[in-house]
């Protein structure tokens, strides 16, 4: 049997460490080549949520996670084959540093063949730069570097330090000043939401295409090598998935105070047969027809006071749990589904009361880490990332199982059709558990899995 192979340029995006400037630099990218009339694909390695939203608006197009623990290997090699079907590029920016975490963003560059691009800060160094990148390009084998992109170069001689003092095989692709105008917004769990800043946003984006095309060093303008990509054995395009949500209407909160949705679960729940509407806690004053609900991460402790305050909205969710149809709560969902919430300036404000217990902030402490939700429906990948802490809530039906410790993960919580944790869940590596989930339902592990 043949296998079909599709061709396009890429690059992966990774750095030493987080905040070296990969999201401002990817975005950037991204919004150059759009400029230019390309068709851009990025994807996002990991569980995050803002970054996607700032890459999306840059690129033009929705972005969705890369992940091989989180998604499988068969996922991410559809999704890359997919995108190289129809883009002239493909873009994937790295989680934290370049192999940090397991599996590491080289172990997915490795995997797919992706030449990877270190972004580095090199504030304060200049020969010490290439030296940390050639360590960096030569610890593994396996993974091929294309270069160097010297992030908040001070000036044309101290891009000229690093690049004498890199090797051949190693370019220095691009330098690039020190500029405030690019720096994108953030707040306590990392960058703002994009929506919030949409305008801004395209201010700085329009001002980084000027700060890549400033560089002295231009390699990046240029769509680098294709590389080849092949769909898994178990291509998505021929799996079955059973339409077990046919028919459904599944409401999602989405405003400013609720938004951590990845793309790819609402792809899964188009596939599952469902349909979804949006709906907003904050401003709306009842909810859409549906039957079920999802409650999903997001910020509900900046807009408590006006969550507590639209009175109607609480009653019209009181009301449908009330009538034993499926519910699930993630993170921020669960937050405003206790009975209270105190923000960060220690202000407690009501909240919904169908799961028995108050929600706290805790500033800079929290918790995060990659979990598997033991689900009474099935198990389901996620992950947990928040700053804030329960008290008095029920017995939990089951704990979330971490990637790495022996230690009990996030509570879950199940009360007729509600499905509460602070577990972000990614609903293509079990769609019928999910679909459990939302029908209030409960299936056997064998059934689900």
């Amino acid at each position: 049997m043949t296998t079909s192979v599709a061709h396009c340029p890429a690059l992966f995006l990774t750095a030493p460490a987080s905040n070296q400037g990969k999201t401002t630099i990817t975005a950037a990218l991204a919004r150059y080549f759009t400029q230019q009339g390309k068709r851009v694909r990025v994807f996002k390695t990991g569980p995050d949520y803002l970054d996607p939203q700032i890459l999306a608006q840059a690129s033009q197009h929705p972005v969705e996670q890369l992940d091989i623990w989180m998604a499988g290997e068969d996922y991410c090699q559809d999704k890359l084959y997919q995108a190289a079907l129809e883009a002239d590029l493909i873009l994937v920016e790295g989680a934290m540093g370049m192999f940090d975490g397991e599996p590491s963003s080289a172990d997915l560059a490795a995997r797919f063949g992706l030449p990877m691009v270190i972004v580095m800060d090199v504030k304060g160094m200049a020969q010490t730069a290439a030296a940390l990148a050639t360590g960096l390009a030569h610890f593994r084998q396996d993974v091929t570097v294309a270069g160097l992109i010297a992030n908040r170069c001070g000036s044309e001689r101290h891009a000229q330090l690093i690049r004498d003092a890199l090797p051949s095989d190693l370019p220095l692709l691009a330098s690039l000043k020190r500029d405030e105008e690019v720096t994108l917004p953030e707040r306590h769990l990392g960058l703002v939401q994009a929506h919030e800043v949409s305008h801004e946003l395209e201010e700085k984006f329009n001002a980084a295409v000027s700060w890549l095309e400033s560089s002295e060093d231009n390699a990046l303008l240029s769509l680098p090598k294709a590389v080849a990509f092949s769909p898994s054995e178990k291509s998505l395009s021929t799996r079955s998935v059973t339409q077990s949500l046919q028919g459904k209407t599944i409401a999602i909160a989405k405003d400013e105070a609720f938004s951590f949705i990845y793309d790819a679960n609402l792809v899964t729940l188009t596939s599952l047969g469902a349909n979804y509407v949006f709906f907003s806690p904050l401003h709306d004053q009842d909810l859409p027809a549906a039957d079920a609900l999802w409650l999903p991460g997001g910020y509900p402790e900046l807009h408590a006071q006006a969550l507590a305050e639209n009175q109607s909205m609480l009653v019209a969710i009181q009301a449908f749990f009330q009538s034993g149809k499926g519910i699930l709560a993630e993170c921020g969902g669960m937050l405003y589904s206790l009975e209270s919430l105190t923000d960060l300036e220690e202000n407690t404000y009501s909240m919904l009361g169908i799961l028995s217990g108050q929600g706290a902030m805790r500033g800079k402490r929290g918790c995060q880490g990659m979990q598997t939700a033991v689900l009474p429906q099935g198990e389901v990948r996620a992950h947990a990332h928040h700053r804030s802490r329960s008290a008095n809530t029920p017995e939990p039906v089951a704990h979330g199982r971490r990637q790495r410790h022996p230690a009990p993960g996030e509570a879950i919580y199940q009360t007729r059709g509600l499905t509460a944790s602070y577990l972000h869940l990614f609903f293509p590596s079990n769609p019928e558990a999910i679909a459990h989930v939302f029908l209030g339902t409960s299936a056997s592990m064998d059934e689900a899995c």
